[in-house]
Parts: C-alpha cells; sequence; structure tokens
C-alpha cells in the first residue's frame, strides 16, 4: 500500500473539529505546493481517529475537497492530491451552456470611425471648442472640497439641482429642484422613463436618433413612428391619424435640431401637440438638447413651457463641454418624480458627486453661458460655411435642410444613389458617413444621410464637401 500525505492539524483547536475546518485545514496545506501533487492522503479512518471525530465527517469533508479540484479518487487506491492536468482536464470535460441574450444589428453604436478618417456626420462639436482649461480648474476646486469624495444621493447635487431649476425658470421652465433628477447623459434619463412606463407603446420621430430609438427597442416598447419630412414640415393630419388609432402611453420628441434630420417644430406644431396630448391622453417626454445650440439671440419656447409640469422634460451638457462628461438632467413633476427617482436608485443604488459638483462650479461662475456664446457664435460660422459649400459643390439634383443653427442638417439624395455604395466609396477616400437606415421606424421615407458641421473646422469641411461631391458624380 502506498504511503500517505501526514496532513497537519492545530494541537491548540478548541472544541470538535467540523467539516469547513477541515476542509480549510487541508486546502491551506496543499494549495501552492506542486511537492504534494500525486500524493495519497490518508484514509478516511486514518483521519478520523486522528481527529476523534466520525467516518461521515471525514468523508463528507473529502467530497467537498474533490468537488474543489483539490483532491481526486483512484479506484482502489484512495484519494489522492489533484495534478494540475488532470484538474484541467476536468475542467475541459464540463462546458457550461452559452447565456442566450437577444441579438443585435448593426445599428446604433456599432460604427467603427478610423481614428484619421473624416466623420461628415457627427453631431459632437469641435474639442478646440471645448472650455477644457477651465473645467480643469473647477475639477481642481472641487477636489479640495471634503466629502465629496463618498457616495452621494441619486437624486443628484442638491446645489446643482438648484442653480438648474433658478435657470429653467428663467426660461419660463417652471422647475423645482426636487423634480430634477441628475443622469449619466440624457441617454440614462429617457431609459429612466421607458422603465417607469405603464405603458408599452410610445410615440416618436421617424426618423428618429438611432441610439434612442435602440433603447426603446431594448425596454420592449412597441415604436409609433411619428413621420419627419424636413422639406415640409409636420403633416398634421397624418401625425393625428397615428396619436389617435395607436394610442401611445408617451410622445418622445426632440423640439430644437431633431437628430438626424436637424429639425426644429414650429410654434404652431407644438401647440397641436400639446392640443393632442389633452385630446388623447398620452404623456410628452421633450429632449430639448438642442435649444442651447439656438443662435444667440434666438428664443423658441419648449414644449415644457406650452403644457406645463405634466411634460417630462430632459437637457444634456455631454455634447456641449465635454464628450466624456456624461452629465444630464431629466425634470419631472410632482405625480412622477418618485417612480423616476425609484428606478434611479435601484439601477445606480449611489452616485459620486465630484462630476456635479464641477458642473455645479462651471455654472455658478459663469462659465457656461460664456462658453455657449463662443460655441453658438462659431457654429454659426461653420453652419453658414457649410450651405456656402454645398451650392458650390452639390448637383442641382441633390438638395438639403436649413435648419438655421445646431449641429447638423439633411442631404437629401436622388433615388438612384446607392447609400451603402456611396459609404463605401467615401470610406476609402478617409471620409465616413453615417447610414440612418437605423434611424427608421419602417420604410424610410427619406433617401440621404446628416451631415454635421460642428466638429470640422472650415478646411476639413472643404474637403470633405469636394470628396462627396466628386464620389457622387462617379455614382
Amino acid at each position: 500500500m502506498e504511503p500517505y500525505l501526514r496532513i497537519n492539524f492545530g494541537a491548540d483547536h478548541p472544541g470538535r473539529w467540523n467539516v469547513s475546518e477541515i476542509v480549510m485545514a487541508i486546502s491551506r496545506q496543499l494549495k501552492g505546493r506542486p511537492a504534494f501533487e500525486g500524493c495519497r492522503l490518508p484514509p478516511v479512518r486514518v483521519l478520523a481517529h486522528q481527529l476523534g471525530v466520525s467516518k461521515n465527517t471525514i468523508h463528507t469533508a473529502y467530497e467537498e475537497l474533490k468537488a474543489q479540484g483539490l483532491i481526486e479518487s483512484r479506484n482502489r487506491k484512495g484519494l489522492f492530491v489533484q495534478t494540475e492536468q488532470n484538474f484541467l482536464d476536468k475542467i475541459d470535460d464540463k462546458v457550461v451552456p452559452l447565456t442566450q441574450m437577444r441579438s443585435i444589428s448593426n445599428g446604433a453604436g456599432t460604427n467603427n470611425i478610423r481614428a484619421a478618417a473624416i466623420n461628415l456626420s457627427t453631431v459632437f462639436i469641435d474639442p478646440r471648442l471645448l472650455p477644457t482649461k477651465k473645467l480643469s480648474d473647477c475639477f481642481r476646486s472641487v477636489l479640495k472640497t471634503p466629502g465629496l469624495t463618498n457616495f452621494a444621493d441619486p437624486q443628484g447635487f442638491s446645489p446643482l439641482r438648484e442653480k438648474l431649476a433658478q435657470r429653467l425658470n428663467k426660461r419660463g421652465i417652471a422647475a423645482k429642484a426636487e423634480h430634477i433628477i441628475m443622469t449619466n447623459g440624457s441617454q440614462e434619463a429617457l431609459d429612466l422613463v421607458c422603465r417607469s412606463l405603464k405603458s408599452k407603446t410610445i410615440a416618436t420621430e421617424n426618423p428618429a436618433y438611432s441610439t434612442g430609438k435602440a433603447l426603446l427597442e431594448m425596454n420592449g416598447l412597441n415604436i409609433v413612428g411619428l413621420p419627419i419630412r424636413p422639406f415640409e414640415g409636420v403633416q398634421l393630419q397624418e401625425w393625428e391619424n397615428l396619436l389617435k388609432y395607436r394610442k401611445p402611453g408617451l410622445v418622445y420628441l426632440t423640439s430644437s435640431y431633431q437628430n438626424p434630420t436637424g429639425y426644429s417644430y414650429s410654434g404652431e406644431e407644438m401647440s397641436k401637440i400639446i392640443d393632442w396630448s389633452i385630446q388623447y391622453n398620452f404623456g410628452i417626454l421633450e429632449d430639448d438638447w438642442g435649444s442651447d445650440m439656438l443662435s444667440y439671440s434666438e428664443f423658441r419656447p419648449s414644449l415644457r413651457a406650452l403644457g406645463g409640469a405634466n411634460v417630462l422634460y430632459m437637457n444634456s451638457f455631454t455634447k456641449k463641454l465635454l464628450p466624456s462628461l456624461r452629465i444630464g438632467y431629466l425634470l419631472s413633476n410632482e405625480e412622477n418624480i418618485q417612480s423616476l427617482l425609484y428606478c434611479k436608485k435601484i439601477s445606480t443604488v449611489g452616485v459620486s458627486s465630484i462630476i456635479e459638483a464641477v458642473l455645479f462650479e462651471f455654472l455658478d461662475r459663469g462659465y457656461y453661458d460664456g462658453h455657449l456664446k463662443r460655441v453658438q457664435q462659431e457654429l454659426d460660422i461653420r453652419y453658414k460655411h457649410c450651405l456656402d459649400l454645398l451650392r458650390t459643390f452639390m448637383q442641382s439634383e441633390v438638395k438639403w435642410t436649413a435648419p438655421g443653427g445646431g449641429s447638423c442638417l439633411w442631404l437629401e439624395l436622388p433615388k438612384r444613389i446607392s447609400l451603402g455604395q456611396l459609404a463605401l466609396a467615401l470610406e476609402k477616400k478617409k471620409i465616413i458617413i453615417h447610414s440612418s437606415e437605423h434611424s427608421f421606424t419602417d420604410r424610410p421615407h427619406l433617401h440621404g444621410f446628416k451631415i454635421g458641421y460642428a466638429y470640422l473646422n472650415k478646411k476639413e469641411m472643404q474637403n470633405a464637401i469636394e470628396v462627396l461631391s466628386a464620389t457622387l458624380q462617379k455614382l
């Protein structure tokens, strides 16, 4: 019979050994000691006698060690310390079934943009226009504030919510700090509303903001597409019929500079939407990200200002300050705030106040208004430059929207042009355009793509438009 390994147990152990203590004692001696691999362990009766416990106790402890892969049983020879190769072989024999997940399309968030390419469809602002120095100053100041490194109220940094409420009230939007929830950008605000909805039917623009549309689909909502025809405006009868007969519980709209068309609603259209919400009993969620992108002297009322506190309102600082500064907010009301806040608490538990405190500092010092004025002036210049280039280089059968500002417009192409072939041809010349096919809720009624003019400087924009024009002529 092969000799067995001597297992040492502490002599000062008080009382009777239990299974878990035996397992731990043996594990400590075997782990990390290659010299013990393949050695025989004491028989059950020997170890039971040594510790003064029953053979059942030792048998149970050995079974647990086998389950952990530390020891193995060899037929009629006893128990042995597992060798590494035998352990790996046994692991390979067991394959856990693959977790089944929903399939995804090549939609939102799947575009691979090469660093050296010019992205003609991005709605982000040129990083050279962003206030990184002033944001850094605010970061340094905030980090000196005690207590901000701890987790904080999931609703958000209270002084920031107070500041936002003040700013909204000055714009004619009735707001209270206790009705504001700070979010990780506008996408989280939309997600909170989607997950809090009783109704499973939601209406939104068609074409829609593709990442937002993907979020609606991920939440299992039935989407009613409200056609945006940027060259004609909202077809009021068409919209009313869809809202009347499809009965959405919520209508989600971007009131200024809708992505991807750049469309902004007229006062008449917004008034009609408010009237329909009363007549057909649906809520409204307004994404007002574009209001800060209006020309500095321009004013346009929001749906929240026109429809009152029952209109849910969201906005974001992400694109206007720093893409990596994912911060936005959701303005609710007395009736809905608790449901939304519960959803926020469940999903995040707690949040860090540092980023929110930095934004508060940035607003409180007056930096944001000065930054917006400079950005708006620069965007106006880039917008006009883009229009001049399109008038100069585009063929007569190509048309485009004139949103008046913002960060993007819609370029409509003749139906004979294959958008897929165009995208591939441009990519070879290091120009990227975003296909908008995933933005539509049904068969596309537009044939084109968005052009973003906020990110590219004049030279980059001219190069991109010239290449686009030359490529279109060859297709």
